[in-house]
């Protein structure tokens, strides 16, 4: 049976037409499942029954299995999914306010990109997300929601590197933004990379406009070769370059994430090199306190320890936020996503 979610607009309307079947099917189907929350066909019930039918023998909206659904006191929830293939990734949905829920979506089935202090790669790499599964998580969490909540914000910054599967993202990140869709800002959506320059470079050239945070964590290649597996061969430099590249095309403020590891990446000396390594750049610091992770050996900084670290890059005139914790008691915060459950 073929993935519904698979299907483009054009696809899903041949396929109508294919059958003898008015083309604007389509579009009520699209409607249902991205706006009126359906979960399965049979909820469709301004098509005929005949038709309902039909699309049930040749199509399937789920191609996974909750496997946990667990919340938090914070108001995050986060959902274990098994694939097709008993393959398993994790999905989050943040407690904002009703008015700006923010969901935070994997693309691929682990990560090969060794962020030492990161739950994600543990288990090494399986292969990317198709682009219906990657839009199958966007719809899981949207039907957490109540009826009067929507959806505002997208995080691609769950399992794996989003920008080495650019050729299954895209499709699904149109489809979020496509007003029959989600209907979601590209402005919205932020898309984190450990900084892949050619990656970087290609998605400057597509001008989607969305925000690219780039997931530095140090400000020379000898400590971010030890922190960052993939930076090893490809360096800081040649990642700023693509960065300003996009910026450049797009007109779109780069972040810059910055994982703060206690006696590791939080002295004095980091901030300030920081701060050289960024200076003249329209950027934005993101400040992550390290979330634990069972199994790796890094300590989370004091809150004295990142007051500092912020209040150096503001005397250099660097804008720094700090990220604050959301979900770390149930293991959906920054870093801590995995492929098991616990």
């Amino acid at each position: 049976m073929l993935h519904l979610l698979e299907q483009t607009p054009e696809q899903l309307q041949a396929w109508f037409i294919g059958q003898g079947l008015p083309g604007y099917r389509a579009a009520q189907v699209r409607q249902w499942l991205f706006t009126r929350r359906a979960r399965d066909f049979n909820q469709m019930t301004d098509l005929p029954q005949s038709v309902r039918n039909r699309l049930a023998d040749e199509f399937r909206i789920w191609t996974t299995r909750i496997v946990t659904h667990r919340k938090s006191d914070d108001g995050t929830e986060k959902l274990l999914l098994e694939l097709s293939a008993h393959e398993r990734i994790e999905c989050v949905l943040l407690g904002d306010d009703r008015h700006h829920r923010t969901i935070c979506i994997s693309t691929q089935v682990g990560c090969s990109m060794g962020c030492a202090f990161c739950a994600s790669g543990l288990d090494g790499a399986a292969r990317n997300l198709t682009a219906g599964e990657i839009i199958e998580q966007m719809l899981r969490l949207d039907r957490l929601l109540t009826e009067d909540e929507r959806l505002s914000h997208i995080g691609v910054m769950g399992m794996g590197e989003p920008l080495g599967n650019l050729d299954r993202l895209l499709p699904a990140l149109a489809a979020a933004a496509s007003p029959d869709g989600l209907g979601i800002s590209a402005r919205r959506i932020t898309i984190s990379t450990v900084g892949l320059p050619g990656a970087i470079r290609r998605l400057a050239n597509e001008n989607c406009q969305y925000h690219l945070a780039v997931s530095l964590h140090a400000a020379d290649d000898r400590l971010r070769d030890e922190l960052v597996a993939a930076n090893r061969g490809v360096g800081i430099q040649s990642i700023l370059a693509a960065a300003d590249y996009y910026f450049d095309l797009t007109g779109r403020r780069v972040t810059f994430e910055c994982v703060l590891l206690a006696g590791v990446n939080d002295r004095v000396e980091d901030a300030r090199r920081l701060v050289r390594l960024l200076s003249g750049r329209p950027a934005l610091v993101n400040v992550i306190p390290y979330n634990p992770v069972a199994d790796l050996p890094f300590r989370t900084p004091t809150p004295a320890a990142v007051a500092r670290f912020v209040e150096i890059r503001a005397q250099g005139a660097l804008n720094a936020n700090i990220r604050h914790r959301k979900g770390d008691r149930i293991d959906a915060a920054c870093g801590q996503l995995r492929r098991r459950e616990g």
